[in-house]
């Protein structure tokens, strides 16, 4: 090679080296499989076959109830990017009548999977900017048809592969369907009531056993409770009273000695009660879901 074709062989390779890659959509998964067989395995395994150059990420793959899905979704998707396609699969109704859709939220969020609550949260919070139904003629993994009980590898996550990987648009789905027949999931919303407010215990911190609620921090400061002061804190499951406790609001945990409870603001901005070190769920048999019910009131001062 001489001189003059070594230059330009390098200045087309740094030009071409310059150019920043493609932009991919990230695919989030989100089931209720687990990770102890190779379902999630097999849906990134699909959605690699559609495109190796994909960025697959998962949210959670322990989610006990549809309740709980549609929390964790709405915990998490509104950190990602816009276009972010999420495939959300917690469907006890696999294989019925019940339809697959693909949710597109004003948020710029995709979101693929069962029409049966589990897409209510974040499209209560997000807006609704676009419903399509899976049209699985085209939309299906190519030899599944006989496959009815894995919609998650099937239909969910080729879908979504192909959203995200842009080999189909988001009107190549399938049928465009009407917002408001998109199922929600009925529970209590915050309110305030007097010098208590009151909610639901949507899910639990579940790894250090903090009691979450969805009560916010701009609804909680009506009550005019200071740093440090008490904050009685009462626990509904269903009609049954389980916890009836006075707590610190604090900032932080260490604000209180280890093995003390507290109330505090969690990471959502919404109240919470937990333990310093210890699990507040474990200690009072608090669980969660739209059947358990919280209140918070001011306590006694001193």
């Amino acid at each position: 090679m001489n001189l003059k074709l070594f230059r330009v062989v390098a200045l087309v390779c740094l030009f071409s080296c310059s150019i920043p890659a493609v932009a991919r959509s990230p695919l989030v998964l989100l089931t209720d499989f687990g990770t102890q067989d190779g379902a999630v395995a097999a849906m990134k395994g699909v959605a690699y076959s559609i495109s190796q150059d994909l960025l697959i990420a998962d949210l959670s793959h322990e989610n006990p109830s549809i309740f709980t899905g549609a929390y964790r979704l709405y915990q998490a998707e509104q950190f990602w990017p816009a276009n972010t396609v999420f495939v959300t699969v917690v469907d006890p109704g696999v294989g019925t009548a019940r339809l697959s859709v693909v949710l597109k939220t004003r948020t710029g969020h995709y979101f693929v999977g069962p029409d049966n609550g589990l897409l209510s949260l974040v499209a209560e919070r997000d807006g609704i900017e676009g419903l399509r139904q899976i049209d699985e003629r085209v939309n299906r993994r190519p030899g599944s048809d006989d496959s009815h009980t894995f919609h998650g590898r099937d239909v969910f996550a080729y879908t979504g592969a192909r959203l995200a990987a842009g080999v189909i648009t988001f009107e190549q789905v399938g049928p465009s369907l009407p917002p408001e027949s998109l199922i929600t999931i009925s529970y209590r919303k915050p309110e305030r009531v007097g010098d208590t407010v009151k909610g639901i215990i949507p899910v639990l911190d579940i790894q250090f056993g903090n009691v979450w609620t969805n009560i916010p921090k701009s609804l909680f400061d009506e009550l005019h409770i200071a740093l440090g002061e008490p904050v009685r804190v009462r626990v509904f499951h269903g009609d049954r009273l389980v916890d009836d406790t006075l707590v610190p609001y604090q900032r932080t945990f260490g604000e209180v000695a280890v093995g003390k409870p507290l109330a505090y603001v969690n990471s959502l901005l919404n109240l919470a009660v937990a333990y310093n070190q210890g699990s507040y769920a474990a200690a009072h048999k608090i669980d969660s879901g739209p059947d358990w019910f919280v209140e918070l009131s001011p306590g006694p001062k001193k």
